[in-house]
């Protein structure tokens, strides 16, 4: 099976298997800032899976070895892809046709949460990445 997703405006589809391996809420200053949002919930796909099928997204280096994707009309953020990490590309969840179908599953960086945003949903919460770094 296939996921589909893109932005808010249409000029921007994806496609990507099935398989997803990570579904997290974000709470870096870094996703904060490109997304204008408190959190942004994310999931995880391997890039050899993920294909543009419309359009061409902007994109930029958030640090130096993350590129980050979004519609240059609309504006909607769509992944997240850190050269680091050994070919896992992050998608945002609300980019998908069906992202109710992806709930998040934990709340990654949550050291940097905003003392405001306190979402208390129960999910586990790491204070960075799931394994300590």
């Amino acid at each position: 099976m296939m996921l589909s997703g893109g932005c808010f405006c249409g000029a921007i589809r994806y496609e990507t298997s099935d398989q997803v391996f990570q579904r997290t809420i974000c709470h870096c200053p870094s996703c904060r800032g490109v997304t204008g949002t408190a959190h942004v919930p994310w999931l995880s796909v391997k890039a050899s899976d993920f294909r543009i099928v419309t359009g061409t997204p902007t994109q930029f280096h958030s640090s130096p070895t993350v590129v980050r994707t979004f519609c240059g009309t609309c504006g909607t953020q769509l992944t997240y892809h850190n050269s680091a990490l050994n070919g896992e590309m992050d998608l945002t969840i609300c980019s998908l046709d069906d992202a109710a179908q992806y709930a998040p599953a934990d709340h990654t960086f949550a050291h940097y949460r905003l003392e405001w945003d306190r979402g208390d949903d129960g999910l586990p919460v790491y204070q960075r990445t799931r394994d300590g770094t």
